[in-house]
């Protein structure tokens, strides 16, 4: 049975974790550690500090299918619809432009249901608050280790997260790096941007129609949405949340500000948009510093093998482009060439 690594909780490690069970089964024991408490990455649903407010997804806000996509996924968007993870956007988003046959759908429980759901048919170990620091071949193995805890020892190992954490990574992986794929991963852009989530009392309504607005006459604030709005799912009892992503600009402004520092910012710049905004009674600032990509690995091939053996994988949307489709793109990338790798004389059956 071979280790397997996947540093990553979010939405291509989820993915990869699930594929590999599916396609290898019994033969690979799947590891996901992820660095934060929990998993989603930008895909994560947030929870209230008090239980009697609405939860909020502060990274994505649901989900595009083109026509290209919802066939050659068809497989994946099926599963999540029939489980109850996705539902159709059937709420009003001011400024969302509507291209021909594209469906939007949304999450009842939040973004982090879609990782959570790929990750619990992956049947993964999943370990939180493991930061991985530096990779280091071992033989025919990848010594890991991690902050403020042992080194572990895996048959191959895929990364998914953002491209600047690739490079930082110490031991092997920068000297294995051909000056080929070194330079493609230099020039991987990604946007910035802050969000914020405000949690309101059980007894606030809003007056305002929409349950998503886009906002183009405010240089802070691109995005508002009232999240149990936009999934349909207000809950008597549940007081709603709201969410708001600021401008690109205003993100790479402040960049290295910290976020306790611009959060005031934010909710006056939101005052000035809704003057008659009720009082939250909590708010849960975030700084997303590798939001979207903006420019990805030139061809956009899925995935990057650092090296064969043992198997050392790159994957996510700097390889691929910044949605759910992307993501998925790179999964199927990513455990074709992995499954291939552990399984040279099978036949790879991995499709879309």
């Amino acid at each position: 049975m071979s280790r397997v690594l996947i540093v990553g909780a979010g939405l291509t490690g989820s993915v990869c974790a699930c594929l590999l069970r599916r396609e290898l089964q019994n033969k690979v024991h799947i590891v996901v550690w992820d660095k934060s408490r929990g998993s989603g990455g930008r895909m994560s649903t947030t929870r209230p500090p008090d239980p009697s407010s609405h939860s909020a997804d502060l990274g994505a806000q649901y989900i595009t299918a083109t026509p290209a996509y919802a066939q050659s996924h068809h497989s994946f968007y099926s599963e999540l619809l029939s489980s109850g993870v996705l539902q159709p956007l059937l709420t009003q988003v001011e400024g969302l432009k509507h291209k021909d046959n594209e469906r939007n759908y949304v999450t009842p429980l939040g973004m982090g249901s879609v990782v959570k759901h790929f990750l619990s048919e992956s049947g993964a170990d999943l370990l939180f608050d493991h930061h991985v620091t530096g990779l280091y071949r071992s033989g025919a193995s990848w010594e890991v280790e991690r902050k403020a805890g042992a080194s572990e020892t895996f048959d191959a190992v895929i990364l998914t997260m953002p491209v600047p954490q690739i490079l930082q990574l110490q031991g092997d992986v920068g000297q294995l790096l051909s000056v080929q794929q070194r330079h493609q991963l230099d020039e991987v852009v990604y946007s910035s941007r802050f969000a914020a989530a405000l949690f309101f009392a059980p007894d606030v309504v809003f007056s305002f129609p929409w349950a998503a607005r886009y906002v183009t006459d405010n240089s802070c604030i691109r995005y508002i949405a009232v999240d149990s709005r936009k999934r349909n799912t207000d809950a008597p009892g549940r007081g709603p949340s709201l969410v708001i992503h600021t401008s690109v600009p205003f993100g790479l402004e402040h960049l290295e500000r910290d976020k306790e520092d611009v959060q005031p910012i934010i909710l006056l710049e939101l005052r000035k948009l809704l003057p008659d905004l009720p009082q939250p009674i909590s708010i849960k600032c975030q700084k997303w510093r590798y939001s979207q990509v903006l420019t990805s690995v030139l061809s956009c091939p899925g995935h990057m093998t650092i090296l064969d053996q043992p198997p050392l994988i790159c994957g996510g949307d700097a390889f691929s482009h910044s949605n759910f489709d992307g993501c998925v793109d790179s999964a199927l990338s990513v455990v074709r060439e992995l499954t291939a790798s552990l399984t040279p004389t099978s036949d790879v059956s991995l499709s879309g």
